[in-house]
C-alpha cells in the first residue's frame, strides 16, 4: 500500500461517504473505491461496512485508520523538516483560530504578518477548539490559536496574552452610570450567550455561576456568534459579556451600545498558541507570536513575550 492509499482510508473514515471522500482527495469515486478495496484485500480484512446509504468503519478499521493518520503525519514531517532547513519563513503556514478570536485578531494580524514574513502566506481555518485540535493532530494544521485550558498529548501550548472581559449593554442601561460592574449582577438582567459547545460561553458562566440557575437559563438567550449577540444587545434585548478585543471599540461602531469593565478581580481569558511537539518550523511560530503581540488588540496583556528579530 502507498501513502496515497492511506490518505484515501483516512478521508473515507472521516467522511463516511465515498463521494465526499473522493471529492476531498480530488480524485474520482471509482479511483478511491478501488484503492480502498485493494488495501482490504492486501490486509485480508474488511475495514468498512458498505450499504446503499452509509459507510461504517469496523473496529479493526478504526485502529488501522488511527495508525494511518500517524504514518501520514510522520511522512509529512520530511518535507517540513527540509523546508525548515532552508527557510522556516518560506511557504504557507496553516493556521487555525477559534471563532471568538478570529474576527477580531485576523484583520490586525495579517498586515503585521505580511510585514514580518512576506513569503509565508496564511491558510486560515476558523472552528471550535475540539475540531481545531483534531485537525492539528492529523497534520492538517500547523498551529492553532485557542483559549486555555488546553491539553492534548503530543501538543505544546504556549500562552501569548491575557484578555479581560467586558460587559456590553444598551446605551440607555442603568449600569452606564457605574464605572465598573460586579459580576454577580449579571444574573439580574437578561444575559445573551453563545450556544452550547462554545468555550467562551463556559467561561462567561464561570464568571457568574449563579447565571446557571436563573430559571434553568430560560432567561438566557443564545446567539450564533459574538457579532450576532452585539447586534441583539443594540436592539435592547439584554446584556452580554465579550472579550475586550470584541468590546472596546463597540461604541465607535454602534452608538446604541455601551461598554463597562468588571469590578476587581477582573475576569479574563488566557490565549495561547498550540502546535505539535514535532513541528520543525519553530521560527514560524516565533514570528506568529510576535505578530500577534504587535497587532494592538485592545485591552490585552502580553504573557511571557519572546523577542524575535525581524527578518532582513
Amino acid at each position: 500500500m502507498t501513502l496515497t492509499d492511506l490518505r484515501y482510508l483516512v478521508a473515507l473514515a472521516h467522511e463516511r461517504h465515498f463521494g465526499r471522500a473522493a471529492e476531498k482527495c480530488h480524485v474520482s469515486q471509482p479511483t478511491l473505491s478501488v484503492a480502498v478495496k485493494k488495501v482490504e484485500e492486501e490486509l485480508g480484512i474488511q475495514l468498512f461496512e458498505r450499504s446503499a446509504t452509509e459507510v461504517k468503519i469496523t473496529e479493526t478499521g478504526r485502529r488501522i485508520v488511527a495508525q494511518a493518520e500517524k504514518v501520514l503525519m510522520e511522512a509529512s514531517q520530511i518535507q517540513e523538516i527540509a523546508a525548515a532547513g532552508k527557510d522556516p519563513l518560506a511557504g504557507p503556514l496553516r493556521l487555525g483560530v477559534i471563532y471568538t478570536i478570529g474576527p477580531y485578531l485576523l484583520p490586525r494580524l495579517i498586515p503585521r504578518m505580511h510585514q514580518l514574513a512576506p513569503r509565508m502566506p496564511l491558510i486560515i481555518q476558523e472552528n471550535y477548539t475540539a475540531r481545531l485540535a483534531e485537525a492539528l493532530k492529523r497534520g492538517e494544521l500547523d498551529v492553532i490559536i485557542i483559549s486555555l485550558p488546553f491539553e492534548e498529548v503530543g501538543v505544546v501550548a504556549q500562552p501569548v496574552y491575557d484578555e479581560p472581559f467586558r460587559i456590553l449593554m444598551p446605551a440607555d442601561h442603568e449600569w452606564t452610570k457605574e464605572e465598573a460592574v460586579d459580576a454577580r449582577h449579571l444574573a439580574e438582567d437578561q444575559l445573551l450567550l453563545l450556544g452550547s459547545g462554545n468555550c467562551f460561553r463556559d467561561q462567561v458562566l464561570e464568571v457568574c455561576p449563579s447565571c446557571r440557575n436563573v430559571g434553568g437559563l430560560q432567561r438566557t438567550l443564545e446567539g450564533s456568534s459574538l457579532e450576532t449577540i452585539r447586534h441583539m444587545v443594540a436592539t435592547g434585548l439584554g446584556i452580554t459579556v465579550l472579550p475586550s478585543s470584541a468590546a472596546d471599540d463597540a461604541t465607535m461602531q454602534n452608538p446604541l451600545v455601551a461598554v463597562r469593565p468588571f469590578s476587581q478581580p477582573e475576569p479574563a481569558r488566557r490565549v495561547a498558541l498550540a502546535w505539535r511537539v514535532t513541528y520543525p518550523r519553530s521560527g514560524a511560530i516565533d514570528i506568529l507570536r510576535t505578530a500577534i503581540l504587535e497587532s494592538g488588540l485592545p485591552g490585552v496583556r502580553p504573557v511571557g513575550r519572546i523577542p524575535v528579530k525581524e527578518p532582513a
